[in-house]
């Protein structure tokens, strides 16, 4: 049987996921952040920093996406699009290696990668 640390842990990996998903369908993010909303209070505290980088993710990446494409005729939110995909799988990958350590997330605030 797993146990409820592990459980969570495994939340932690499929919100990651969502978000990865989200680049090729959009508004998955929404499932995502809702999910790391829900279970972060109940989480053991090395995760509650995942679920807060997560959340941020979300949030700076939605920003960043609204920027791009309000910026899209001024000819620069093609960059701003293209910075937002690195970022965000960049973010999601470094992410989850710290999950696969067993590692608190070392700066969940950031606004870059960690």
């Amino acid at each position: 049987m797993v146990d409820n640390a592990q459980n969570s842990q495994t939340t932690v990996k499929v919100v990651y996921m969502i978000l990865l998903v989200n680049i090729l369908v959009q508004f998955l993010g929404i499932i995502g952040v809702i999910i790391a909303y829900v279970h972060k209070n109940d989480a053991p505290s090395w995760l509650q920093t995942h679920y807060q980088f997560q959340i941020r993710t979300f949030w700076i990446g939605l920003l960043l996406l609204v920027s791009g494409g309000l910026l899209w005729v001024a000819g620069i939110g093609a960059f701003i699009l293209l910075f937002w995909l690195v970022w965000l799988i960049v973010r999601c990958v470094k992410g989850m290696m710290y999950l696969d350590k067993n590692q608190p997330h070392p700066n969940p605030t950031t606004w870059l990668f960690s």
